[in-house]
């Protein structure tokens, strides 16, 4: 466990130090006042935590500053993490099939690690014991291919791939079917960055969605959007589109390890209401880690 919490703590070291080391600092032996009040709401909304959900951490802290008769602000130190931290599940818990192979889609925009989540999620499988076969189903960016191969080499999982600028969907459909063919407990397909914006892309990745289905009935059993922490809200409108177009189920949060933005993690949770059920810590496959709300709020709350 003090591993776990070490991992966050490193992990999480910019967030810690920029707004809420802030906030640490402004939670000092200090009378509150009015000021007290504005300055951590501003700081609440520095840290990305956005303005809805700063505004209503006030007016609680608030509440609980008048009912208990509070003076000081650093009085406020554990109010302020304890309704922090209930603003966030349990540990994420991951839902696959009853029964294998299990097929999980990775979607999100350009850039934001799909296709290191898909070996680090296949590392942490066969870790398991299970049976992984990747889906390179980013046709449309050669690199993308190159590097699920070569991850796959080195993991020893085999690729499903196509001909560059070949249709995603029937590499999807191709991958389902070699995974059921060889025996796979999981079935990770690395789908083509799609900005949310463009309608016609996003058209295309619901058609994978349903060729998948076609090609084992029930399937996917998950789809996890993967969101670049260091976007910090922008992220958000992104999700939004992502969750009505294939239904998401779940979230991947990279690059926690350098972004000042960790506080957008309540925003995805209270505006979104999707499950965070992984978090990149660092670039070695081992740095995926279970999302742990209690390591997660000491660690950016470490500057207390």
């Amino acid at each position: 466990m003090t591993d776990t919490f070490s991992r966050w703590r490193d992990g999480l070291a910019k967030t810690s130090k920029s707004a809420f080391g802030r906030v640490a600092s402004l939670l000092g032996a200090t009378e509150i006042t009015a000021e007290t009040w504005d300055d951590l709401e501003a700081l609440l909304i520095q840290a990305d935590l956005g303005i809805a959900i700063a505004t209503d951490i006030i007016e609680t802290l608030r509440g609980y500053t008048r009912d208990l008769g509070l003076l000081r602000s650093d009085e406020l130190k554990d109010a302020l993490q304890a309704e922090l931290r209930s603003r966030l599940d349990e540990v994420g818990e991951v839902t696959l099939a009853e029964s294998p192979p299990s097929v999980i889609l990775l979607v999100g925009v350009n850039g934001s690690g799909k296709t290191t989540s898909a070996a680090k999620l296949g590392a942490r499988f066969l870790s398991q014991g299970k049976k992984v076969i990747f889906g390179a189903a980013d046709t449309f960016r050669a690199a993308a291919v190159e590097q699920l191969q070569v991850w796959g080499q080195r993991l020893q999982i085999d690729v499903i791939s196509g001909q560059p600028e070949s249709d995603p969907g029937a590499v999807a459909y191709n991958t389902v079917q070699a995974g059921i063919a060889r025996g796979a407990d999981i079935i990770l397909i690395d789908t083509a960055g799609r900005l949310h914006t463009r309608f016609n892309l996003m058209q295309e990745l619901e058609k994978v969605e349903r060729v998948v289905g076609k090609a084992l009935p029930g399937a996917p059993h998950a789809v996890w959007l993967v969101m670049d922490t260091t976007t910090g809200q922008n992220a958000l409108q992104q999700a939004r589109a992502f969750k009505e177009s294939v239904g998401v189920t779940g979230v991947i949060l990279t690059k926690l390890d350098s972004s000042a933005r960790g506080g957008m993690v309540f925003a995805i949770r209270q505006e979104l209401g999707l499950p965070i059920l992984f978090a990149g810590l660092g670039e070695r496959t081992e740095d995926l880690e279970i999302f742990d709300p209690d390591a997660f709020i000491e660690g950016i709350l470490a500057a207390f």
